[in-house]
Order: C-alpha cells, then sequence, then structure tokens
C-alpha cells in the first residue's frame, strides 16, 4: 500500500516514526513530508525518516492561509503522482487533499473541539475518518471520529517502545540519587494558541529562585532562551529529553506535550497557563490518574505551593511510579493500535 505522513509539528515526529518503520517493515511504501521546521527536519534523520520538504511555517493567521495553499498543492501533486492510498497525520493539509484525489485521511486529534476552532472548521469536516483518545469522547463532534484507549505519546512512550537510556544522566553530571528538575517554555505561536498565556519572565525567575535550593535546573524553550536563564539552558540532542523526563525528580513549565509526557513517564509533572483544565487529556491524566497538576497564570502562587510541598514528600518518585503503572493497564501501544487501523481500513 502506498501511504504519506505529514509532519506539522516536531512531536509529530515522535507521534509517527515507530509507525514509518513499522509500516516499511510490512512492506508498504510510505513517503513523508515536513515544513521547513529544523528542529523536526532534524528529528527525521535522527530517526532515518526520508521526507520531502513541502514548504515554510508562518506565524500570522494570513501567512498560515497562504502556506496552506502551498501545502496542498504540493502534497496534491505527490499523491496523485504515486497513487498514495491513505494519509494520516495530525494534519489540515491531508484532510484537504483527500477531498481533491482518491486518498483516504486519517487524522490525529486529541485536543478537545472548544480549544481549536480553526483546526475542526477548517480540517475536521473534509477527514475520511478522525482517530482521538477516549478521553475526548463528548468532547468531539465530528461523528467520523473513531476513540480509542491511548494518547498520542503513547505512541513513542510506551513501555513496548521506549527504554530510557541512563547513560545520559552521567553525561549532565548527574548522580543517580540527585534531585534534578526539567523545566520548559512555550512560544505559543501554533494557530489554537492565539490568546494563550504561559509564564512569563518574572514568573520563571521566580520558578527557579525555589528550585535551586532542592537540586538542578535545566531549562529547554521553543524560541529563543531568555539571558536570566542561559546558565540553566539544557544542551542535550533532542533524542535524549524522554530519558532524561523519565529520570527527572519533577517536570515544570507551559508546555502541553512535555507535561503530558512527563506524566505518562511517570514524574511529577506541573503546568502553568490558559489552558488549564480546558484539555481532556491531561485533565485525564490529572483527576482519574493523579499523575500531574495545572494552574492558570493568574494562581501562579499556588502554583508555587504545590510544587514546595512534592519536593518534600521522600517518596515522590515512587508514588508516582505505582500511579503510572495503573495508568498503563488501561491503555494500549498506540503504535500498534495505528498499525493495525490503517492495514485494515476502511473495513473496521
Amino acid at each position: 500500500m502506498n501511504i504519506i505522513i505529514d509532519i506539522n509539528h516536531p512531536a509529530h515526529v515522535h507521534l509517527l516514526r515507530n509507525l514509518y518503520h513499522e509500516l516499511l517493515n510490512n512492506g508498504h511504501k510510505v513517503w513523508v513530508t515536513v515544513k521547513d521546521i529544523p528542529i523536526a527536519k532534524d528529528l527525521l534523520d535522527l530517526y532515518k525518516i526520508k521526507y520531502i520538504e513541502i514548504g515554510k511555517k508562518r506565524d500570522s493567521l494570513s501567512g498560515k492561509a497562504f502556506s496552506q495553499v502551498e501545502y496542498n498543492f504540493k502534497v496534491l501533486q505527490l499523491v496523485k503522482k504515486n497513487k498514495i492510498r491513505i494519509g494520516i497525520g495530525t494534519s489540515m493539509t491531508l484532510a484537504h487533499v483527500s477531498k481533491l484525489s482518491k486518498m483516504q485521511s486519517i487524522i490525529l486529534d486529541d485536543d478537545d473541539d472548544e480549544v481549536e476552532p480553526l483546526f475542526v472548521k477548517y480540517a475536521h469536516p473534509f477527514a475520511n475518518v478522525i482517530l482521538s483518545p477516549k478521553s475526548l469522547i463528548g468532547h468531539r463532534k465530528n461523528t467520523r471520529t473513531v476513540f480509542y484507549s491511548g494518547y498520542h505519546e503513547l505512541a513513542y512512550l510506551h513501555p513496548k517502545r521506549f527504554k530510557p537510556d541512563k547513560t545520559i544522566l552521567h553525561k549532565l553530571g548527574i548522580h543517580e540519587n540527585d534531585k534534578f528538575f526539567i523545566l520548559r517554555f512555550n512560544a505559543f505561536k501554533a494557530h489554537h494558541d492565539i490568546g494563550a498565556e504561559g509564564i512569563n519572565l518574572e514568573q520563571k525567575l521566580k520558578l527557579v529562585n525555589l528550585l535551586r535550593n532542592y537540586g538542578k535546573i535545566f531549562v529547554t524553550t521553543e524560541r529563543e532562551i531568555e539571558p536570566e536563564l542561559i546558565r540553566y539552558q539544557l544542551k542535550v540532542s533532542p533524542e535524549k529529553i524522554h530519558s532524561l523526563l523519565y529520570f527527572a525528580t519533577m517536570y515544570m513549565g507551559d508546555s502541553q506535550t512535555m507535561a503530558s509526557e512527563a506524566a505518562i513517564l511517570g514524574t511529577p509533572a506541573l503546568k502553568c497557563n490558559s489552558f488549564a483544565g480546558k484539555l481532556s487529556v491531561p485533565n485525564e491524566l490529572e483527576k482519574k490518574y493523579k499523575l500531574c497538576y495545572s494552574f492558570l497564570p493568574s494562581k501562579f502562587d499556588e502554583y508555587l505551593t504545590k510544587i514546595e510541598i512534592l519536593l518534600n514528600q521522600p517518596t515522590l518518585k515512587q508514588v508516582w511510579g505505582n500511579k503510572r503503572m495503573k495508568m498503563l493497564e488501561d491503555k494500549e501501544d498506540v503504535t500498534g493500535y495505528l498499525l493495525w487501523f490503517i492495514e485494515n481500513y476502511p473495513n473496521i
């Protein structure tokens, strides 16, 4: 079968990289397209995934609209030339192209309808099928949605797919019993981030001042790091970040994805942004499995207080490891599920 995977964000490389290799191993032909996103292209190279670049990403809404036409045109040409049967990804482009060709689009979407109105309006109606975690039931209106027991992050962090590499600790001068913290700060430039708010510089510095009394601090950012935080900047190759998250004492920041990754790896995750309480996947991780916590920026003092409470729990990582095992008992290997779905579609 001829299949195309479209990449819009570095996180999508992680989401689909295992699927790509599984499809090739099963004899399928796979094309991968990607926007001009340096980190995403670096990850594709790292995981030995060949790709075709289809254009630059732009931050403004008008720029995004112009770019979308360019993406659609290039992918449509590729699909028709190679008689591609199925397209998969978190991709508006594939949804549009499926209406202009014989290709069937399988769209992966783990965000609630309420927080991504543009994607719901301009992608969902064109998709042949949407795959979403069961935690979105009641928050996904499209009737062509198929729900599964899992999260996007379990496509690459499920124990069947991920084994933490302890050597990363030695490379960063961390001893096995040392406390250390991963902080991630976002740029909030995606279409669904318009009007979103994260942690400001003053709050970041308050957080660092608290944590430096307890252990080592490593900061990673989506955009250029502030001069005040350069001394804490994490310098590690992208494929090592999940191992570091696994061994970390705690994760803090305003990143949606990394908060969920940390929680799924059994590391206490505390997120502070304007999406707090608005997304079904992190809400389930927080309320059902108690693996993470979310706070609005206006509640930053409460955020710091919760961090301090957790820092003084001596068996914190052991407690979270037990919570993680309970969560994994309810969920499936998402890569395995995606492979099964593609190979059997549309006869599901």
